[in-house]
């Protein structure tokens, strides 16, 4: 039996990637702030919980400690994050250093923290949820992005050296999940200087065309399972439509399509 070790796993993405790894027959680690909280999945068979915070570095050592401890780990999936947008001129020092924590440092101390495992057995495989919007860009989510876009560039960077040691690394990049992330998973700033640009942004933001978290973490499973030597799986109909729409206008301009699309005068 395989084991996949999960970050995220209290809502979203995390936890139907859980769902869906137990339900192939796969052993999951699910980590969360607190597994005290959970109430479905601490009742599914092969389903572990365990502590973290990824912004707490010891309680990384330690957890990860606890799960090689509990048998073999096959995957480490990446997962935990959040957004976090508005003006970048009214977000406070303590928001950017939040954002920074979760969604780079956080991922990067996680896989700091399971490559001597991997390492040692030769074998093992690390996924992280970035983001569409870690490979195109929206109005007034730039801090967000510039951890995305560090994650894709990253774990492009890690693919060379993890492959010396026969260790793979992919990225899974959704776009819109319907996990209630604007509203849940979302940290905002705001000033009223920008105050009509911000909401004419979000209006023209459609979540029916969001994708279920269900269809994104079968993604996550065909990167884990299929053998290929990928980098980049690019999931959800929306993302898939916007990134063909990158590559085929070019980047200029996209950005100013994507200016007249959410930010038309």
């Amino acid at each position: 039996m395989k084991t996949i070790f999960i970050t995220g796993a209290s809502t979203g993405l995390g936890k139907a990637t859980a769902k869906l790894f137990a339900s192939k027959g796969w052993k999951v680690i699910a980590t969360m702030r607190n597994p005290e909280n959970e109430k479905e999945l601490n009742l599914i068979d092969h389903i572990t919980l365990l502590p973290l915070d990824v912004t707490n570095p010891e309680q990384i050592a330690e957890t990860t400690r606890k799960a090689i401890a509990s048998g073999n780990v096959d995957v480490v999936f990446n997962n935990a994050g959040y957004g976090l947008m508005g003006p970048l001129e009214s977000t406070t020092d303590e928001q950017l250093v939040r954002q920074l924590d979760t969604n780079i440092l956080g991922v990067i101390r996680v896989t700091q923290a399971f490559i001597p495992y991997f390492r040692e057995k030769q074998s093992g495989l690390f996924i992280t949820t970035t983001s569409i919007g870690g490979l195109i860009t929206f109005p007034f989510s730039s801090v967000y992005h510039a951890t995305k876009w560090a994650l894709e560039g990253w774990s492009e960077s890690m693919a060379f050296e993890l492959n010396k040691i026969g260790v793979g690394i992919k990225t899974v990049s959704p776009g819109g999940i319907k996990t209630d992330f604007l509203n849940r998973s979302a940290d905002m700033s705001a000033h009223p200087a920008y105050e009509k640009w911000v909401t004419q942004m979000f209006s023209a933001i459609n979540e029916d065309h969001f994708t279920p978290a269900g269809q994104i973490a079968s993604v996550v499973y065909e990167a884990a399972t299929d053998g290929k030597d990928k980098l980049r799986y690019v999931a959800g109909e929306d993302a898939l439509a916007l990134y063909a729409q990158r590559s085929q206008l070019g980047d200029e301009a996209f950005r100013k399509q994507m200016g007249q699309t959410f930010l038309a005068d």
